[in-house]
């Protein structure tokens, strides 16, 4: 575990926070290379990435806060994004509605930057996570399998076992337990893979993407252990919109599908 890559000018730099940055740099590029060779017009697509980026990072913060208010009793530590607190999952929701309206306002296909947008999830997916295992968060339940992890004392696996009561006096470090962390990285690069094979029409990146995290994330919910992912009946924070977005997108698909093809059009083609 590795929370603080090194320190410059004596201000820590957090694996999660430079593994983030990278993300977004790699998603820019990504995006506006595939924006580009799609058509689409080059400054539109960086500001549509930028406003993305953006409402990725606030629908992050929210839901997070939204699923542990004991944690928050000022603004100020709502505002504080640097000590910590974001959820995947409200970081696509936001990143979606944020690209929704771009386009809207600036008369996009949603369909065609979001299928260029979506790689850069996939490896956004990929870092972010390596990032959270480094830090130690999101860690998941006790298990002696073949790749089982130790975090060690202080680690929030640590702590969470500690107070739970799991650990005999003087351990100095956790049972061993599931790298969920590195299941979601794992998932990011399958996704990757997925959302570029064989397209057929605009929005299917979006779709493949969105019913491949819903189901991959749910099953990853089974072994995670933290705290921290708040609870919808019997169904954790991130299960709950996962049921909900592989409906939602299972419906798109199924419109996208039976949509009339242009005529003249190849058997494989891409709307606009």
């Amino acid at each position: 575990m590795h929370p603080v890559l090194f320190h410059v000018f004596g201000v820590p730099l957090h694996s999660y926070g430079a593994l983030l940055g990278l993300s977004l740099v790699i998603g820019w590029h990504l995006t506006l290379f595939s924006g580009v060779k799609g058509g689409l017009n080059a400054r539109q697509v960086r500001m549509g990435v930028v406003c993305t980026a953006v409402a990725a990072l606030t629908g992050a913060r929210l839901l997070y806060v939204v699923t542990n208010p004991e944690r928050f009793h000022a603004l100020g530590e709502v505002l504080a994004v640097w000590k910590g607190g974001l959820v995947a999952y409200g970081g696509f929701l936001g990143g979606f509605v944020g690209a929704q309206l771009f386009c809207w306002r600036q008369g996009m296909s949603v369909l065609k930057f979001a299928d260029c947008a979506v790689p850069s999830l996939c490896t956004g997916l990929l870092l972010t996570r390596i990032g959270c295992f480094l830090n130690g968060c999101d860690f998941g339940a006790p298990w002696e399998g073949p790749w089982a992890v130790h975090f060690p004392a202080g680690s929030p696996a640590f702590v969470t076992q500690q107070q739970l009561g799991l650990l005999p006096p003087g351990a100095l470090q956790s049972l061993a337990v599931h790298p969920t962390q590195l299941y979601e990285a794992a998932v990011g690069v399958i996704l990757l893979g997925a959302v570029q094979w064989r397209r057929r029409f605009s929005g299917q990146s979006l779709v493949v993407f969105t019913m491949g995290y819903a189901l991959l994330r749910f099953l990853i919910e089974t072994v995670r252990a933290d705290g921290e992912r708040g609870q919808v009946g019997l169904l954790s924070t991130s299960q709950f919109i996962a049921v909900l977005t592989f409906v939602s997108a299972g419906g798109l698909l199924v419109y996208l599908w039976r949509r009339p093809m242009p005529r003249g059009a190849p058997a494989r083609w891409v709307a606009g």
